[in-house]
């Protein structure tokens, strides 16, 4: 039997106590306007039957824990979503979100806390489903140990400053997406099976530290896709099982640059992808191994002037005679045929094939003219 509507209870409770709500199913929606604390102890459901946002928490301070909300409508211009809020210092934490258009709406919050939620949008087209996350003009807000799965994107526009910490995203659009949102944190997420990965545009100083990407299949797509944003540090992913593993652009200007420290590439179709005429690029001590092919270019120095550094090649063919454990010669990677590809993007289909392999081979053997080279690594790390 449904209980009188959620709004009736928070009403009735005091500034700053704590509304421990009776188990069962309660009507939406409902709007916080006060520091209060909700628990629902995981046996509390608030179901919006297909209008409108859930829930709205418009006053700093606010708890909520331990509920269920769904049924939220279907309106984009509205962004109906399962909670929207429009403040600050709020704790979101063990909430289940289901059958809701946009999951966490967060607008021009700073200093909430999003923990251990699980979000899920509507049954849509991916493409028709809101965003599991959507942070617009909010900073320094932490979103850890949530589950984002069948959603559309996770979407942050300027904002600035926020964690985003031991998620698990998988099953969605877009992994993550930054536009004009610089300085945040991405540590220690498993992200998954979604169409793309993680994309910057425009952010600046992101630190993208300790995540597990894979299986990002989609022709096109990307585990990393990075574009005009400066100072971004990329160090310790494993990226795996990808069509690309990384894309970038050259730098526009000299700070334009990428630090890409210590990260495994493996499996992927291409482990890194560069475009543009110039490179600028720190690369150091990364491991690419049983890579489709390691490195795909737009233009011959796309990739050369990137600083190459200690990086662990698979395919490296020198020796460690003096055991420093780098190799005693450079590990270069050169334009044969097995690279036409690039050029030529309808003979992808041929990749990995004999017949390529037989070109690739007589190239090596007798080439007409010496390939030109696409990147020089002056200290391969060997194991």
């Amino acid at each position: 039997m449904a209980l009188p509507p959620l709004q009736l209870f928070v009403d009735l409770t005091p500034l700053g106590k704590t509304l421990r709500l009776i188990p069962g199913s309660y009507s939406g929606p409902v709007v916080i306007n006060k520091p209060i604390v909700i628990e629902g102890g995981g046996e509390v459901t608030v179901d919006n039957e297909g209008v409108g946002t859930v829930m709205t928490i418009k006053s700093d301070h606010v708890v909520v824990r331990g509920l269920h909300l769904t049924g939220s409508g279907t309106s984009y211009n509205a962004m109906d979503a399962g909670v929207l809020i429009e403040t600050n210092e709020v704790i979101f934490e063990d909430n289940r979100l289901d059958d809701v258009l946009f999951g966490i709406h967060i607008k021009q919050g700073n200093a909430n806390t999003i923990r251990n939620n699980t979000v899920t949008s509507k049954q849509f087209e991916p493409s028709l489903r809101g965003e599991g996350l959507r942070i617009w003009y909010g900073n320094e807000n932490l979103i850890e140990g949530n589950t984002f799965y069948y959603v559309r994107d996770l979407l942050l526009t300027n904002s600035s400053a926020n964690e985003i910490i031991g998620n698990e995203l998988h099953h969605n659009r877009i992994s993550l997406e930054f536009i004009f949102s610089p300085d945040n944190l991405i540590k220690n997420n498993r992200i998954g099976g979604n169409d793309t990965g993680i994309v910057a545009i425009y952010s600046d100083g992101l630190l993208i530290e300790g995540n597990h990407i894979e299986h990002i299949r989609n022709t096109g797509s990307s585990a990393l896709a990075i574009k005009e944003s400066s100072q971004v540090r990329i160090k310790n992913n494993n990226i795996l099982h990808n069509a690309v593993g990384l894309t970038a652009n050259s730098p526009v200007f000299p700070e334009n640059i990428l630090y890409l420290e210590n990260n495994h590439f493996s499996y992927n179709n291409v482990a890194m992808y560069f475009y543009g005429e110039k490179g600028g690029h720190i690369i150091h001590g990364n491991r690419f191994v049983n890579n489709l092919s390691t490195i795909a270019v737009s233009h011959v120095k796309s990739a050369k002037s990137n600083d190459w550094d200690g990086n662990l090649w698979d395919d490296y063919q020198g020796f460690d005679r003096d055991h420093d454990g780098y190799g005693d010669t450079p590990h270069t990677i050169k334009l044969y045929a097995d690279r036409i590809w690039m050029d030529r993007p309808v003979t992808q289909f041929f990749r990995g094939t004999p017949i390529m392999g037989m070109i690739d081979f007589m190239e090596r053997l007798a080439p007409f003219s010496e390939p030109g080279s696409i990147l020089t690594d002056p200290h391969p790390l060997i194991e």
